[in-house]
């Protein structure tokens, strides 16, 4: 499994710079090198940074302020700083500034062998760290883990409109009795992990399953606009996945799960409690009266409370079902949610929001997951068989690349939605033509990003960087020039021949047949005469396996011959 990783290299000595550079440069190793402090510091606020070599000993650095400084980075706080010194550095300094913030040094000229293996043990302690991060990311919310960074302790907090909502599978009980548990299980997680997406899609915050039981929160942990809104539109996506699993279910005779949902808006209090096996939770008569919503709900519907109606009743149809009994002799109105008003949403269809209701919620206009599901069913099912090379697969193989390479060169938020939409589109005129397509993918792009509340400023940028995979265009903006890179970058990897043969079938398919000297010609010609990477980071990890490529097949020339 390939791991990647921005090595940050502050050093205007030259021979340290060559040696560096052919010492780590591959093996995931984007390296940057600056020459010093004014050229580092946009680097480092744009990247994220796992590794940052320091040259103490040059004149136009001064390491130590420097080490200083990088600590209340949020960029670089957490990087490993390696100091470089000469061999005939004192002592002193270098414990000097393993007291601003370093954990290790090399001494140049450069143990080659020994430089390779520390910095092998500080990559694995950064990827340690992204791991135990993320776990804990899965765990808290944001919030509650930078409470804990800044002050070392969870802080209690108590919020006066969170909304909570509860979902609960119908028989679960009887389901468990009559299926083999592990197939029990493996369809549960089928359900919960869309949930979870779900809730990433809205800023909700999921609390805690209790066996088939599902509870998020609004308004506690985020600061989005609209909570009660938010939390019904999830509430909506949730019941209409599981209407449209049964349907799927019911058509091929398998057995199906039906769903109820219950929320209710009102005061709470949220944070962590104990000391082990501690997790985040909330407490009030809020969660009471949301799960005894959930718990009088119908099949395959959603209850709200008349707190929540207040909220979200000029957005969404909803129908009054009457005072329902709570604890202790108390009563609640209660409504089913039917759908959005369609004038608030997509297609006026009343599933999706419209970008409007998306903005006026603090989400992005634009919904790029539901053209992004859009776009890959129209390439799945359109797409001409004979593509054995252009096809779904190379289409997510492009974004899984552009995704990386854009984190490493530190693009984020909209562009990188941009980006992605740009590599799902790219391919699409092949549905048309096979030669000379992108005006078709583009015109595709125009015609459909709108309907998902894409701007015709954004819309724009997505057809340049469509444009941009011509053979007679040259990328220019940072995203065309990923775009290329990623729809290219198996020119780098070890499954290189592998991807390379699916391109001579779907060549063969189309009328271009080739003897296999004639291929291997093909390749390298197209590899050593035509092809480049663009952005440095491609430059880094992915130049030196196709040079290895080219070599592998200049070999195979010369054996064939």
């Amino acid at each position: 499994m390939e791991r990647f990783i921005n090595i940050l290299v502050i050093d205007n000595n030259p021979v340290n710079i060559s040696d560096l550079r052919s010492m780590l440069l591959g093996g995931g190793n984007n390296l940057i090198f600056c020459q010093d402090e004014a050229s580092a510091m946009p680097v480092i606020e744009k990247r994220k940074v796992g590794i940052i070599l320091i040259n103490i000993e040059t004149e136009s650095v001064d390491g130590f302020e420097l080490l200083q400084r990088l600590k209340s980075n949020p960029n670089s706080k957490d990087s490993y700083k390696i100091v470089i010194s000469e061999s005939t550095s004192s002592g002193a300094r270098l414990v000097k500034g393993f007291r601003e913030g370093a954990v290790d040094y090399i001494s140049s000229p450069f143990n080659h062998n020994l430089v390779k293996a520390k910095i092998e043990v500080f990559k694995s302690l950064y990827f340690k760290d992204l791991r135990i991060s993320q776990l804990l990311e899965n765990i808290f919310p944001q919030n509650i883990l930078q409470d804990l960074r800044s002050t070392g302790k969870f802080t209690k907090k108590k919020v006066d409109e969170g909304v909570v909502m509860f979902t609960d599978f119908i028989a679960f009980t009887q389901s468990a009795k009559d299926q083999n548990p592990l197939l029990l299980l493996q369809e549960l997680e089928i359900y919960f992990t869309k949930f979870d997406e779900i809730m990433d899609r809205y800023n909700l915050e999921k609390i805690k399953t209790i066996g088939d039981a599902y509870m998020a929160l609004a308004g506690v942990t985020e600061k989005n606009n609209n909570p009660a809104i938010r939390a019904t539109l999830a509430a909506i996506e949730i019941r209409n996945y599981v209407l449209s699993r049964k349907q799927l279910a019911i058509a091929t005779n398998s057995p199906y799960w039906n769903i109820r949902i219950g929320l209710h808006s009102g005061s709470l209090v949220a944070g962590v409690i104990g000391s082990k096996k501690i997790s985040y939770d909330v407490w009030g008569n809020t969660v009471n009266i949301a799960a005894r919503a959930e718990q009088n709900s119908a099949e395959n519907s959603i209850t709200v409370t008349d707190a929540m109606v207040e909220h979200i009743g000029e957005y969404f149809d909803v129908t009054h079902r009457g005072e329902i009994k709570l604890k202790y002799g108390n009563h609640a109105d209660m409504y089913f949610v039917e759908q959005l008003k369609t004038e608030h949403s997509l297609f006026n269809e009343g599933k999706l929001p419209n970008s409007e209701l998306r903005t006026a919620c603090d989400l992005p206009p634009m919904d790029f997951e539901f053209a992004r599901r859009f776009i890959i069913n129209k390439l799945k099912s359109s797409l001409p068989e004979e593509l054995d090379y252009h096809n779904i697969k190379h289409t997510l193989n492009v974004e899984k690349a552009a995704i990386r390479i854009a984190r490493l060169e530190g693009v984020t938020g909209e562009e990188l939605i941009l980006l992605r939409t740009a590599v799902l589109f790219h391919d699409a005129g092949f549905i048309y033509r096979y030669s000379q397509n992108e005006d078709f993918g583009i015109k595709m792009a125009q015609i459909e990003l709108e309907k998902f509340g894409y701007s015709q400023e954004q819309i724009q940028i997505v057809s340049n960087i469509i444009s941009s995979t011509r053979k007679e265009v040259f990328p220019i903006t940072l995203l065309e020039k990923i775009m290329c890179d990623a729809d290219h970058d198996y020119l780098g990897r070890a499954d290189y021949h592998n991807v390379a043969k699916t391109l001579r079938h779907e060549l063969a398919n189309y009328g271009k047949i080739m003897t296999q000297q004639e291929w291997i010609d093909f390749q390298i010609q197209y590899l050593d005469d035509v092809h480049v990477y663009y952005t440095q980071t491609s430059q880094n990890i992915r130049e030196r396996g196709k040079f290895i490529r080219i070599n592998e097949l200049k070999e195979m020339r010369k054996n064939y011959n």
